[in-house]
């Protein structure tokens, strides 16, 4: 797998390129100096057509530098702007806070856009007529117009859907309602473009028209992306600590000595390790963490008890039985913690979590296949499925 290249930063920000971009390079490179041919000389006419490509991806790249900016500016992190195949794209941390400014991030893209072109074609009108300068101008001009037009269609993952989805949540006030529905319909748009493009070159035989599809594919492709991401997302709000947590633990008696409690669990207990709770007088004392064992002298285990190096519920990692998983999940990352205690409204301890029962709660909600041998791998590794990065997406959701 070929990783993004890093060309440099502009704002603060990283620049990439996907190995896709070349191809497209060489691509409007040929069509442009194929067109130029018709006016002008050779090398003129092939050095216009590079030139020509890399100013259309200058203005792809400004047209997400106009997004990103208007993110920052709403305090969200900007990770990187990548030219690829089909345009650019800026990765950000998280969502806009509210439908207002989501729709000020979306429209600042086209905005720029529609900028470049006003300039562009201004520009145009003073340089000498029918001069390669003048051409360029006019054509740069023209694709920012398209650029931005088509940009606005109402559909994700384009600018158009992302204002459709603000305007769905401003009506009625749910994010995810506001996704739903630009998702499907980009999932539409994606369809019908597929399909007029194969029909183009199966039937028409216009062999550019795969381009359409190819077109079609992705905005499909991305549209779904989305729709599961908003899926996924609305779970880890919706299920709470007392549908994720399992009994996984060992309630033991406070009382009794070190080496009671070493004999009998701890060695026991080598194969499938699990967390042990101090209980007393009806009473849970804490939580017994096996290292603490180490700090005690082996001969004093006969007499000391496990009350010697029990921490109390009070002072170990717990969420209580109606905490969302979302807050699960950042708490176990924040806090680098294998596993975290769930205490039931009277302060006792109803169960524990850990990342694979979070990874086991998603799969049952989502309708996944996830098989238990993966669970145990999770629960032994404490690591989330490559394909499944859950940290991120919680992070990615407003508190």
């Amino acid at each position: 797998m070929q990783a993004n290249w890093r060309i440099g930063s502009l704002f603060g920000i990283p620049l990439f390129l996907d190995p896709s971009w070349f191809f497209i390079l060489a691509l409007v490179t040929i069509i442009n100096a194929l067109d130029f041919s018709r006016q002008f000389e050779f090398v003129l006419a092939w050095s216009a057509g590079l030139v020509m490509a890399l100013l259309l991806f200058a203005s792809v790249l400004l047209h997400e530098l106009g997004h990103s900016l208007v993110a920052r500016s709403q305090g969200i992190k900007v990770n990187s702007i990548t030219l690829f195949i089909f345009g650019g794209v800026a990765s950000i941390d998280r969502e806009s806070k509210t439908p207002g400014q989501a729709f000020q991030v979306a429209i600042a893209g086209p905005a720029v856009s529609f900028a470049l072109f006003g300039l562009l074609y201004s520009l145009a009108q003073v340089l000498p007529n029918e001069s390669i300068a003048e051409v360029l101008a006019l054509d740069l001009a023209n694709i920012n117009l398209i650029l931005g037009v088509f940009n606005l269609i109402p559909g994700l993952p384009l600018d158009g859907g992302q204002v459709l989805k603000a305007a769905i949540w401003k009506l009625t006030g749910s994010r995810f309602q506001g996704v739903r529905w630009a998702a499907q319909t980009g999932k539409l748009l994606g369809g019908v473009t597929i399909a007029i493009g194969l029909f183009l070159v199966l039937k028409e035989g216009q062999p550019f028209a795969i381009w359409l599809a190819l077109i079609g594919g992705f905005v499909f492709r991305n549209a779904t992306a989305y729709e599961r991401l908003t899926t996924l997302q609305e779970a880890l709000l919706q299920v709470t600590a007392s549908e994720t947590m399992t009994r996984e633990f060992r309630v033991v008696d406070a009382n009794q000595s070190l080496r009671s409690f070493a004999d009998e669990y701890i060695l026991a207990d080598l194969q499938t390790p699990m967390p042990y709770y101090g209980a007393a007088n009806g009473r849970y004392r804490g939580l017994v963490a096996i290292e603490d064992l180490q700090v005690i002298e082996r001969s004093h285990w006969e007499t000391e008890t496990l009350e010697r190096i029990v921490h109390p519920l009070s002072e170990i990692a717990t969420v209580e039985e109606k905490t969302p998983l979302v807050e699960v999940i950042k708490r176990l990352e924040t806090e680098h913690r294998n596993h975290l205690t769930v205490l039931s409204p009277a302060g006792a301890v109803s169960g524990v979590i850990d990342r694979g029962d979070i990874v086991r709660a998603v799969a049952k909600k989502l309708n996944m296949l996830i098989a238990e041998t993966e669970i145990k791998r999770i629960k032994a590794e404490h690591t989330y499925p490559p394909g499944l990065q859950l940290p991120a997406i919680a992070q990615a959701i407003e508190d």
